[in-house]
């Protein structure tokens, strides 16, 4: 069988899955096993796991998570990152809990390496992995920022209106006649509300990119300023006035993929030991794990 490593954005997946299914419930109207502990997001997630593992013949599965906001190492670069957001809610962080604990006794590889977040351990992995094996890597996620991953054997799955979309590098580069790699440059020049990540105030998504696809980088606008298409000249001061934030900023979307941690690691241990004829006793024996389910 083809070596197909499946690569799972912890976080991503389970709070999509909570948001969907505690959308205007209060807490105590949300699903509980016979501890008390909260499942909705949980069942969402092992779900689309085995749905995952099933639909593509995953022979490897690994289960990347992100270190708590405050001890990342982009917020050390930059307090404001990311604080913007929210408080997470207790039910969603109790899921989490249970979740890894349920995850290691069903036998899937989880990977949490600080102080880095999730997206750096996926970026790492699919590199170890072309390194190592001439299998395909798939990461699901809806985290945008991994396009800058796409390559010959690394495919991100994009759910989208009730579709899973494969964007693969070929896909991208028809879309944004860019390589995935200047996906960081559009990043950098965009900023993210989400992340807090400045950008260059001013630049939005129709400037963005044509800047980028005309001159490769955020290096090249800022060294080609003087000579930068007539159409563009009402963005030169804004420009000027943000390439501060510009530089700043692509080095908080710039993935980290050189982690020690993750290089040293055995990927035959993340091999897929759920396999396709265990796969719905493994559901069924979900039902009952989470049921009784008690840290």
């Amino acid at each position: 069988m083809t070596e197909k490593l499946l690569i799972i954005d912890g976080f991503n997946l389970l709070s999509r899955g909570y948001f969907a299914t505690a959308f205007n419930k209060e807490p105590h109207e949300l699903p509980t096993n016979s501890q008390g502990l909260y499942m909705n997001g949980m069942r969402v997630f092992i779900q689309k796991l085995y749905q995952l593992i099933e639909k593509h013949n995953m022979s490897h599965v690994a289960i990347c998570w992100d270190v708590k906001r405050d001890d990342t190492s982009r917020r050390q670069e930059y307090k404001d990152y990311k604080a913007n957001r929210a408080a997470l809610p207790e039910p969603l962080i109790q899921q989490y809990e249970s979740l890894v604990f349920l995850l290691t006794d069903l036998g899937f590889a989880q990977l949490t390496i600080p102080p880095y977040e999730a997206d750096d351990v996926i970026g790492a992995l699919t590199v170890k992995w072309q390194q190592e094996t001439e299998g395909h890597s798939y990461m699901y996620s809806n985290d945008h920022d991994l396009l800058q991953l796409l390559s010959p054997q690394t495919t991100q799955i994009i759910a989208k209106n009730r579709e899973e979309i494969m964007f693969t590098e070929t896909v991208f580069m028809n879309q944004y006649a860019i390589k995935p790699v200047q996906w960081i440059d559009v990043k950098a020049l965009l900023g993210d509300k989400g992340d807090n990540v400045p950008g260059v105030q001013g630049i939005g998504e129709k400037s963005a990119l044509p800047l980028i696809q005309m001159c490769d980088s955020v290096e090249g606008v800022y060294q080609s300023l003087d000579e930068l298409d007539p159409k563009f000249n009402r963005y030169k001061k804004k420009l000027i006035a943000g390439e501060a934030d510009a530089y700043l900023s692509k080095k908080l979307v710039t993935i980290e993929t050189d982690l020690t941690d993750v290089h040293a690691l055995d990927v035959s241990k993340l091999v897929n030991r759920t396999r396709r004829d265990l796969q719905l006793k493994a559901l069924n024996d979900f039902e009952l794990k989470i049921r009784g389910l008690s840290l």
